[in-house]
């Protein structure tokens, strides 16, 4: 058996659809109704990929993805019918990992699905990992330090940061860092990515108040100081 997938959604036909096509793609199917249900099937089956509405009852996809990542770094793809781009930021603030916007397609979200699934198995290439400066990423344990502080990173936070760690001082352009990390052509806003960054700084420069680790390059991109 394949990946455990938690579908947290109030719409049944939402539901059948997701939940069909998953098993034929053999992965377990888990069901929740609304957020509190999702918060307690999260710490009980300990799925390996999440797939989270933001328009829930009881408590809303935005608490629930908050909630989670408190807990455990459990991939997270948000389903969201609502026209406004700052709720896909905001989600993606908060520690999501990607996002696709209802009525969907199911090729799509399948294609999404897998290559979450596939950043989240991946080994690092490199056992004894990057260090720039005060900064250490071990590639094989996922995990990154700042002199003696441990950064507590995401999967893609940690996927952008070991990117441009790899290639230090180089410039990379929103387009290029979705293609290299999401790995398939992102149909959704640029915007991402500058989220995503927003939060890893803010975790870098916790660890490190002084240090400017990820710098802008207007215009262009994004690059980490070497």
């Amino acid at each position: 058996m394949d990946a455990k997938i938690l579908i947290v959604d109030d719409e049944p036909p939402i539901i059948d659809v997701l939940a069909y096509n998953l098993k034929r793609e053999n992965y377990q199917v888990v069901i929740a109704r609304d957020g509190e249900e999702a918060i307690t099937l999260a710490r009980q089956e300990r799925p390996d990929l999440i797939i989270l509405d933001l328009l829930l009852p009881r408590i809303d996809g935005l608490e629930v993805c908050r909630t989670l990542r408190r807990e455990r770094d459990v991939p997270i793809i948000m389903l969201t019918a609502r026209d406004e781009e700052i709720d896909r930021v905001v989600g993606l603030e908060l520690g999501a990992d990607d996002y696709v916007v209802k009525p969907f397609s199911v090729r799509e979200l399948m294609a999404r699905v897998k290559n979450v699934l596939r950043r989240s198995s991946q080994n690092g290439a490199a056992p004894d990992g990057i260090r720039i400066g005060t900064l250490s990423i071990d590639l094989a344990r996922r995990e990154a330090t700042v002199g003696s502080v441990e950064v507590k990173l995401t999967l893609l936070e940690f996927e952008i940061l070991a990117l441009l760690a790899r290639h230090a001082g180089q410039v990379y352009s929103r387009e290029q860092i979705l293609e290299q990390v999401w790995g398939y052509d992102y149909l959704g806003d640029l915007r991402v990515v500058d989220a995503v960054i927003k939060r890893l700084r803010a975790k870098l420069r916790a660890a490190e108040p002084d240090g400017e680790w990820i710098e802008t390059v207007r215009g262009i991109g994004y690059k980490l100081n070497g």
